[in-house]
């Protein structure tokens, strides 16, 4: 040793103290002997024993015994070596203070004392070996348990014999907790059998694989591993499985993003090169079927397949328009918007749309940011989101709509790509109705992707509202679960300029207005609640039939009188003029006003179309329809029962 041997020497016989010591410095020139004669002497080095390389003691003292003297050290230094010296022969007492941790045992004896020194030597060697492997342990528990990853090792059986911290951390169950058990004891058992045929491979095949692992955690979520498994052997041949497993959740939840987000954007460009390249050859379809219509005359009999033409290309026309507004090539007349005063001005609509079922909650945020949107645009997402969330609710349920202002920072934008850090106001539309899973999730705002029957959607809604929020610069995120409801966030920059006055498309303070009686008849939701909501807000008073049948009943029953019929012309059961006769019966004062998204010669055959009956056709503006309304009012009596007068 490179420094001096230090002996803590407990011995009550002078005699035997000398001989010992004499013994031991033949072999070990350099030694630094301290002697402890009473209790006193020993509890005070007792505090300093980890300063000692080895302790000697005789049994029988007259102040204690070997044994509480070896208790006190082991206690106090377990990797102190102690060596008894004693003239006790007892077999009892030496297996006893083994058993307590005495590194050996030498009798006091002529012949013995001789061996003393190799005594030392081969216990100061095991007292190394010993600190040697436990610093070698200190620093393998150190590494594992500061790893990022974690970590475990498992025997052939599949029972853990070690887990690191982080493992203990994450799982919430202490290393004791865990040896011992199997993956069949912590996990549902069909994750518990993958990762069974998962070790039984790598141990079979004697060599380490990278493995994507999937096992819930305390919370019962989900996670995603990505984990390196290995065989192991120890000193005496015994195999395990060892391996480190990295929480991969969020990564792979951003590479999801950033797949999505660029399958986006291919489709996007593949779908705005389509529509912009299509809606040229469909302008001139329907340029050219304008021009050969105007030249033929009603009774042609070539008209009607013409018409059809127009009719599919006005179609397609609408569907690229869809498409470009995804691809975000669709043009946009942004203004900057207060979208409370969006939201709130669309409230009226909106309860009509979802109907009576379904509770309508907003929330407006005081004091929000101002957006730059083009406000049609805008009011469409809101539509579409809505007409959405209607179709998860079918048996009622619960629509909010919440606004507030947002700060994305570094974080957010790097869990959500590609969204870039800044100000921004958000639209929120949850409902609580079906929910998604991750699949359907994957494919919403894919145009034509639809979980809709077929006949029942496009699946151009939420392709559109995307293309919108993104040509706004802004950003929108879906968060779902199979029967938890379905939540939609929009993030559109927020801007610091004041509000735009924009006026209403209907200019409704500047159209005709009145107070007359009116009968809607129209078998299309949407376009009957619009109809109605826009009628309303001009100061009429509207009866409301979804067909003949309910437009009979509410005449009979309606005590005053009717001016005004407006209804559909092409409906089931019953078309638009035998409505309008069957009304005469009841009403004889009532004029009538058609209206048709059908071709002129759909509405002719339907008994319908001449110079002298009040028609408009769909689409039509809110202006279109005030003045074509007021002017039916006001017009003379020819036009009461939609026959020439």
């Amino acid at each position: 040793m490179s420094r001096p041997l230090r002996i803590l020497h407990i011995e009550d016989n002078p005699d035997d103290r000398a001989l010992i010591q004499r013994e031991l410095r033949r072999k070990y020139a350099d030694l630094q002997v301290t002697p402890i004669l009473s209790a006193t002497d020993f509890a005070r080095v007792l505090e300093e024993a980890e300063a000692y390389d080895l302790v000697l003691t005789d049994y029988h003292l007259g102040w204690t015994d070997g044994m509480a003297i070896l208790r006190a050290v082991k206690d106090r230094c377990p990797d102190c070596p102690v060596i008894m010296v004693t003239g006790t022969g007892s077999e009892e007492i030496a297996v006893e203070a083994m058993k307590a941790g005495l590194d050996d045992y030498v009798l006091k004896a002529a012949h013995n004392f001789g061996r003393l020194p190799v005594a030392v030597k081969t216990v100061l060697e095991r007292a190394q070996e010993r600190r040697a492997l436990r610093e070698s342990e200190d620093r393998f528990h150190a590494f594992m348990d500061n790893s990022p990853a974690v970590a475990f090792m498992k025997d052939e059986d599949g029972r853990f014999v070690y887990v690191n911290q982080l493992f203990e951390r994450f799982f919430k169950l202490t290393r004791l907790q865990w040896l011992g058990k199997t993956d069949f004891d912590l996990w549902p058992e069909e994750t518990a059998r993958q990762l069974r045929d998962n070790d039984r491979a790598i141990l079979a095949e004697d060599r380490p694989a990278e493995i994507f692992e999937t096992f819930p955690g305390p919370d019962g979520i989900l996670r995603h591993w990505l984990v390196f498994k290995f065989p192991v052997k120890d000193h005496a041949g015994r195999r395990f499985l060892g391996g480190m497993a990295v929480d991969i959740t969020e990564r792979r939840h951003l590479e999801q993003q950033l797949r999505q987000a660029l399958k986006m954007e291919a489709i996007g460009k593949l779908a705005g090169g389509v529509a912009h390249d299509f809606n040229n050859l469909v302008t001139i379809i329907t340029g050219y079927s304008d021009m050969v219509l105007s030249r033929i005359g009603p009774e042609d009999p070539m008209r009607r397949d013409i018409e059809q033409i127009k009719k599919a290309g006005d179609r397609a026309h609408s569907l690229t328009r869809q498409l470009l507004a995804f691809s975000r090539r669709q043009m946009l007349q942004p203004k900057v918007l207060d979208l409370n005063a969006v939201v709130s001005n669309l409230e009226p609509m909106l309860h009509r749309l979802i109907g009576e079922n379904i509770e309508l909650a907003i929330v407006l945020k005081p004091g929000l940011g101002q957006v730059k949107a083009d406000p049609g645009q805008l009011e469409q997402v809101i539509m579409n989101l809505t007409i959405n969330a209607r179709d998860a609710m079918p048996h009622g349920g619960k629509l909010l709509f919440e606004t507030d202002n947002a700060t994305l920072d570094e974080v957010y934008a790097r869990q959500h790509i590609p969204t870039q850090p800044g100000s921004y106001v958000r639209l929120a539309v949850s409902d609580t109705g079906c929910g998604m899973d991750e699949a359907t999730q994957s494919r919403i705002f894919e145009p034509f992707f639809t979980t809709k029957e077929q006949g029942k959607g496009t699946g151009l809604g939420l392709s559109t509202v995307y293309g919108i929020v993104k040509q706004s610069g802004g950003y929108i995120w879906v968060y779902s679960e199979p029967g938890q409801g379905t939540t939609f966030k929009i993030y559109l920059p927020r801007v610091a300029a004041p509000a735009d006055s924009v006026l209403p498309v209907t200019h409704w303070s500047k159209l005709p207005q009145g107070t007359e009686t009116l009968l809607l008849v129209e078998d299309e939701p949407e376009v009957r609640w619009l109809v109605r909501d826009m009628l309303q807000h001009l100061g009429y008073t509207i009866l409301e039939a979804r067909h003949g049948i309910e437009a009979q009943v509410l005449s009979i029953q309606h005590p005053g009188p009717i001016h005004l019929l407006i209804t559909d012309v092409v409906m089931p059961q019953m078309s638009g003029r035998e409505i309008a006769e069957q009304l005469r019966s009841e009403h004889p004062e009532t004029k009538v006003l058609y209206m048709s998204g059908y071709t002129d010669d759909a509405v002719v055959r339907h008994g319908v179309l001449a110079a002298e009956v009040a028609f408009l056709q769909k689409p039509f503006t809110p202006e279109g329809l005030a003045i074509k309304v007021r002017e039916v009012l006001d017009g003379p009596a020819g036009s009461r029962t939609g026959k020439p007068a």
